[in-house]
């Protein structure tokens, strides 16, 4: 089916109006999502505490607590992306619940179509920013690299890295299993810097094993590959 979600995404439906709960759970399922519904504040929060979500659907106006005190709530213990349903001419409560956390809004009545695509759109975004972080931030065993700030550790400990080593390191956990030259690494971390022969490369990498591995003579993440050059290793332990 044209639209459907490959990877199910459960959606918490929040409104006391039984018609548009029904309308959003019948269309949004027909695309492949997961709908969970409440038709009152307090029963969002306990469904909230209850389950993971990736996207809410909040009415304002609701029964036992308003929609922005539940906004507000979820806030204190989640980013899920939260849009908020508001009814025509709002513009205060589309105000609040934007400052209170809400990452977008929509006013009643509204086309599902236009619902649907916000929440294809903050899924990519979510998606997107999830993608960002883990090539910014990764872990493998007890080695801990972060690319946005250029820092090493093991075992929780800071290690010093020169500005070539750390750029090697980067090269090889972002291609993680790709057997790479000694020609094709000098390429890519020296580029016009060094015109000398690929033996710097050995170097280098000794180096880096040294202040990365617990054993350099037996290394857990950068591997010789005979002939041919060097790899950082593919698996996660």
């Amino acid at each position: 089916m044209e639209g459907m979600v490959l990877v199910a995404k459960r959606i918490l439906l929040v409104d006391d109006e039984p018609l548009m709960i029904k309308g959003l759970k019948y269309t949004l399922e027909q695309d492949g999502y997961e709908t969970v519904s409440a038709f009152d504040g307090e029963e969002a929060l306990r469904l909230f505490a209850e389950n993971t979500f990736d996207v809410v659907l909040l009415d304002v106006m609701l029964p036992k607590m308003d929609g922005i005190q539940v906004c507000q709530r979820m806030r204190e213990s989640s980013d899920v992306p939260i849009i908020m349903l508001t009814a025509k001419g709002e513009d205060l409560d589309k105000i609040l619940g934007l400052e209170y956390g809400a990452d977008d809004y929509m006013t009643k009545p509204f086309n599902i179509l236009e619902v649907k695509a916000r929440i294809k759109t903050i899924l990519r975004r979510v998606q997107s920013n999830n993608a960002q972080e883990d090539l910014r931030h990764t872990k493998i065993g007890s080695l801990e690299v972060n690319t946005a700030n250029r820092s090493v550790s093991v075992n929780g400990k800071d290690v010093r890295l020169t500005a070539k080593e750390f750029d090697l390191l980067q090269l090889f956990i972002t291609n993680r299993g790709r057997v790479f030259t000694r020609e094709e690494m000098l390429e890519s971390v020296w580029k016009n810097d060094y015109a000398g022969d690929a033996r710097t490369v050995d170097v280098h990498i000794r180096r880096l094993r040294e202040k990365i591995e617990q054993n350099p003579t037996q290394p857990e993440y950068i591997f010789t590959k005979w002939g041919v050059g060097y790899y950082f290793t593919d698996r996660d332990a």
